[in-house]
């Protein structure tokens, strides 16, 4: 097993909170400068990049930012706080670092109506006291639901304040949490499935349920959505309010499924040393038509992000094994590879060694012994299709998170 030293962990707390009139008016004008900010330094680093072969950094946006606020047209940019202005030029900075690296595509401006309303506060720009937030701009400190404390003598290093398209005010405190430290040591290790039927199987045989929130409330989401289709199309406040209805059916939706998510991962970590999974690219998966809408409700992508970030917390190990292993369709008994297994085939039963194999159960076994080999020999190559013999695993490496 892999030593783990401790480090400190930045976690962000967010709570909802309830702004005055005065409050969400502020915080709506700083949403707009923001995402105005954001455009106009999109559409110089582009043109600059087109016309003129240069490159356009932070600093350069910046003196612009500057500029910007001298003008009759841009001067309204003076009566919101100039913080959440430069972090907007930031994001944006990083938006470009993430495209030349090939992590990402090219940034794309950020619409009134679809993109995320956010602002970022740094620590010049809020005062924290006595459990009370007050932001930049603001006399009074903000209605904040605290549902969790703060970690104990915790300082917030950034506020990130955003309104949800459910119409959901919320602040993001981001601080360092001493209480997060590895765990102790353990030989448990398990491989897992992802599924339709049941969200996962783990290689011990358990079968956790698939809790499908989407299709639990179609009917209601397709109810406010035929709603939402007969309102006339424009601004008008029938209009809107449609929207936040059906927003909030969404949001409901993805509110149960990401609290599901995280009690999995967390007792999938806090049981298990090691965790083999199996790489998905849930972006081709969703080009079938018949499955797109059920893959989505799974929500396997954000089940693989939260198990990762917190075995990286926590001092475990999670080795992913290539897409290509024919983990459904090799005995986990004998190794024989069996030549086709259709979606139907639930069960199956070894034509060598007379093993019946639950098809889930087996995956996740099969996941589990590929994981394990190269969590002992190391990496692992691409896996051999023609035989079961080959390495198939790759251990996943710790995620490099951005300051």
């Amino acid at each position: 097993m892999r030593d783990v030293k401790a480090t400190h962990v930045k976690r962000a707390f967010k709570y909802r909170f309830y702004p005055t009139d005065a409050q969400a008016a502020e915080l709506s004008r700083t949403f707009g400068c923001v995402r105005k900010v954001y455009n106009l330094a999109l559409a110089a680093r582009t043109e600059a990049w087109v016309l003129r072969q240069e490159r356009v950094n932070y600093n350069a946006t910046s003196a612009m930012l500057t500029a910007w606020k001298k003008t009759e047209e841009l001067a309204y940019l003076h009566e919101v706080s100039a913080v959440p202005l430069q972090q907007a030029l930031r994001h944006l900075q990083t938006a470009f670092t993430n495209f030349f690296a090939k992590r990402t595509k090219y940034p794309r401006f950020k619409s009134r109506k679809k993109s995320r309303k956010s602002a970022e506060y740094t620590t010049s720009a809020f005062r924290f006291r006595d459990g009370k937030l007050t932001l930049a701009k603001m006399t009074e400190p903000l209605a904040i639901v605290w549902s969790r404390p703060l970690p104990e003598g915790a300082t917030p290093s950034t506020a990130t304040v955003s309104q949800d398209a459910a119409g959901r005010w919320f602040v993001s405190l981001l601080c360092e949490d001493p209480g997060v430290t590895p765990l102790a040591a353990t030989d448990a290790a398990v491989g897992v499935d992802a599924g339709l039927d049941h969200l996962l199987t783990l290689s011990t045989g358990e079968k956790i349920t698939n809790p499908r929130y989407e299709r639990r409330d179609r009917a209601r989401l397709a109810k406010a959505q035929r709603e939402l289709a007969r309102k006339a199309k424009g601004d008008g406040a029938n209009r809107a309010k449609a929207r936040r209805k059906v927003a909030r059916i969404h949001a409901r939706i993805a509110d149960r499924r990401r609290d599901t998510l995280h009690k999995i991962t967390t007792r999938l970590v806090r049981e298990n040393q090691t965790i083999v999974i199996e790489d998905l690219i849930i972006r081709n998966l969703l080009k079938n038509g018949r499955l797109a809408r059920a893959i989505s409700d799974a929500a396997w992508s954000e089940f693989r992000s939260m198990l990762e970030y917190k075995a990286q917390w926590y001092g475990r190990e999670v080795i992913v094994v290539d897409r290509w292993f024919p983990s459904t369709k090799l005995c986990s008994n004998c190794g024989t590879l069996q030549n086709a297994m259709p979606l139907s085939v639930r069960t199956w039963t070894c034509d060598s060694c007379g093993v019946t194999h639950d098809r889930d159960v087996n995956a996740a076994r099969n996941n589990l012994a590929a994981g394990l080999a190269v969590s002992a020999c190391g990496a692992g190559v691409r896996p051999q299709r023609s035989s079961p013999g080959g390495q198939s695993a790759m251990k996943q490496e710790p995620l490099q998170r951005e300051p």
